[in-house]
């Protein structure tokens, strides 16, 4: 792609999240929500495999469905409240309905089952974006609406963690795990977003940090399979080390990152008197933790089959960028013990 396109395109989807972020009106949110669809879809197919043209068709149909929905409810709310504003949503069916276009745009089950499909035709770069950024602009809005509607959130919330834990479980092809990896840690988001959305937004920076490291390291060892993580040893050795214990932070094992947002949240859903909820949704972690545990066992507990040829590309010069996946990892790794510093902050 040329490279004064690509610029284009990437400040278009910075200008639409922002445009997001930054509106109180329905209309300009809806506008920036559509800015960055527009950018990113010459992203997803600008390598014109049959299978990118697919996810990016099947993207292209689905985002326009939930904007199509999002503008019908915001113009309804206006006719019957004469509210634009997104602070302002007191009446429960376009409340309602705004709800499932946003959560139809970044994936919640039962509106889920476009995601896998979608990201197992993009390369990593673009499966990254569509898996990060994306969801901000989305996830501003949910976290300006005063919601009328908990068990709604609650029933999305428990249902998503169901679906990414049980749906990643058969897959063999990373992205696709990722993408259940996702679905999960969106109910994870949803569940305690009506309590508490300071501890919302720290979960949803909490699993930024990690999907970026998870993605990052999975570029690095040109893997978008099991059996390719298996012979990652022979590529990238400390990478082989580091991954598994990246995979178990977005499982959410302490002692790593990933365990602070799943303890709050869990603390939080005890205070408010649900610990059925908790505890499903406690249990619902266990799934995904299996398939976490089956990637790390690929990468650091099997011995993949090479011979001399292949053990060679570790101690070949690597061109590529290690930085970010270095900085990523280490928010991924060793965050936990500023859980205290963040719960204060998070009680201001």
């Amino acid at each position: 792609m040329n490279p004064y396109i690509l610029a284009i395109l990437v400040l278009s989807l910075g200008l639409g999240t922002a445009l997001t972020l930054t509106s109180s009106h329905w209309l300009l949110a809806w506008m920036g929500l559509e800015i960055n669809t527009l950018a990113i879809i010459p992203l997803m197919a600008q390598y014109h495999h049959p299978r990118a043209v697919e996810a990016t068709t099947k993207y292209f149909f689905t985002q326009a469905t939930a904007a199509a929905m999002l503008l019908f409810a915001s113009t309804t709310n206006a006719w019957l409240t004469g509210q634009w504003e997104i602070q302002q949503m007191t009446h429960p069916f376009p409340t309602t309905m705004i709800i499932m276009a946003l959560s139809l745009k970044i994936g919640l089950a039962p509106m889920h089952s476009w995601l896998p499909e979608v990201l197992q035709g993009l390369d990593l770069t673009t499966g990254l974006i569509l898996s990060t950024w994306q969801k901000l602009g989305p996830f501003a809005l949910l976290l300006q609406m005063q919601s009328a509607h908990p068990t709604i959130l609650i029933i999305l919330g428990l249902t998503s963690t169901l679906v990414g834990g049980w749906g990643g479980l058969n897959q063999t092809q990373l992205r696709k795990i990722l993408a259940y990896s996702s679905i999960a840690h969106l109910g994870w988001m949803m569940l305690i977003l009506q309590f508490s959305p300071s501890l919302t937004l720290l979960t949803l920076m909490t699993y930024l940090v990690m999907t970026l490291s998870t993605f990052l390291v999975f570029k690095l060892n040109k893997a978008t399979s099991i059996n390719m993580l298996s012979i990652s040893w022979t590529k990238t050795p400390t990478l082989t080390a580091l991954a598994p214990l990246i995979l178990l932070s977005l499982g959410g094992l302490p002692p790593l990152t990933g365990f602070m947002p799943k303890w709050l949240i869990l603390q939080e859903l005890a205070k408010q008197d649900l610990a059925l909820t908790a505890t499903l949704t406690a249990l619902t972690a266990l799934l995904s933790l299996f398939f976490y545990l089956r990637l790390s066992y690929a990468m650091a507990l099997t011995l993949s089959p090479n011979n001399a040829t292949g053990t060679t590309p570790w101690r070949l010069q690597n061109t590529q960028t290690t930085l970010l996946p270095a900085l990523s990892t280490s928010a991924t790794l060793l965050l936990l013990p500023l859980t205290p510093a963040t719960i204060s902050l998070l009680s201001l």
